[in-house]
């Protein structure tokens, strides 16, 4: 007989008064990575926090390794999550942030303290271990939450937009450590309205528009219908301009466009994983210090777009 799925959702539905969160969801998620994909306000990190028992569904079940999250505290021992707020102490450090949270688990003082370290560690923050939170990055924040989803060495991790804000080479590496976990057995969700960084990872999605799960299985096929729309991504660096001059002799580039609000570089690619390899070496060479990039939800809407429309002329 077959195991039972780590997570299952049997039409799980979630309302707030009169607005919907998500509505009839149904599915199971099993060892690797899977990517939760969808436009802002998908529904995404609402289905995230009814899996990790912080919001009750208002219809439906769900069970994390055979359990209701909301009544079996021990399942949380087992589970880590990477939540999109942003609620640390800013006077403690990274390290006794971590410390103090795995104490919480149970564990005993020494443990802790190696733990803490060792999640840090595979973060890259062990220089920032000592450091108060309040004079971290956004970027090193985001670090932070994962260490802090993973200190414990859980077997389901569900990371919410775990990449937004990180530098280039935050994500590389951030990206390398999820793959590495779900090769490692684990059961890794991780949601984001970037197809790319997703496409990376997994070739297994859920695909959510308005709180209804619109698709799920290859990403590929869901990749062909962006052919004909370019990918827009937003970087932001002391010096837009020495970034633009490069950007623009690259042929993965379709145009490039300098913010005049912002410090800052809009482009549009129809070949953004080539973009993204060349884009670290750029980084490197010129020694261009990004801020932040961001890409924006238009073209993945438009799947999404596709999608909804394909369902109402079904439904017609």
């Amino acid at each position: 007989m077959n195991a039972p799925a780590p997570i299952l959702l049997d039409d799980v539905s979630k309302w707030y008064g009169d607005v919907m969160g998500v509505n009839g969801i149904s599915g199971q998620v099993g060892p690797g990575v899977t990517g939760l994909l969808g436009p802002n306000g998908a529904g995404k990190s609402t289905l995230l926090k009814v899996m990790a028992g912080l919001l009750a569904p208002s219809r439906g079940r769900v069970e994390i390794l055979g359990s209701d999250p909301r009544r079996d505290i021990e399942i949380h021992r087992r589970l880590g999550f990477c939540h999109d707020g942003d609620g640390f102490y800013d006077g403690l450090t990274g390290l006794d942030f971590l410390r103090l949270s795995l104490r919480l688990h149970g564990f005993g003082a020494r443990p802790a303290r190696q733990m803490a370290g060792d999640a840090l560690e595979k973060l890259g923050l062990t220089a920032e271990a000592r450091k108060r939170i309040g004079a971290y990055s956004k970027g090193m924040r985001q670090r932070l939450k994962m260490a802090h989803a993973i200190a414990h060495d859980p077997e389901i991790v569900l990371l919410d937009e775990p990449l937004a804000g990180m530098d280039p080479v935050g994500r590389h590496s951030t990206l390398e450590l999820v793959r590495q976990w779900g090769e490692a057995g684990r059961v890794v969700l991780i949601s984001s309205h970037i197809l790319h960084e997703i496409d990376v990872l997994t070739g297994n999605i859920m695909m959510l528009s308005h709180g209804r799960l619109l698709a799920e299985g290859d990403i590929h096929e869901v990749r062909d219908l962006l052919s004909e729309h370019p990918h827009q991504i937003y970087i932001e660096c002391a010096n837009p301009r020495a970034l633009s001059s490069r950007l623009i002799t690259m042929d993965s580039v379709q145009k490039v466009h300098v913010e005049r609000d912002r410090p800052g570089v809009m482009l549009e690619t129809f070949q953004p994983d080539a973009l993204y390899q060349q884009l670290g070496r750029i980084v490197v060479e010129e020694g261009i210090e990004i801020e932040l990039m961001t890409s924006p939800d238009d073209n993945v809407q438009a799947v999404f777009d596709y999608l909804t429309q394909g369902r109402t002329e079904e439904g017609a």
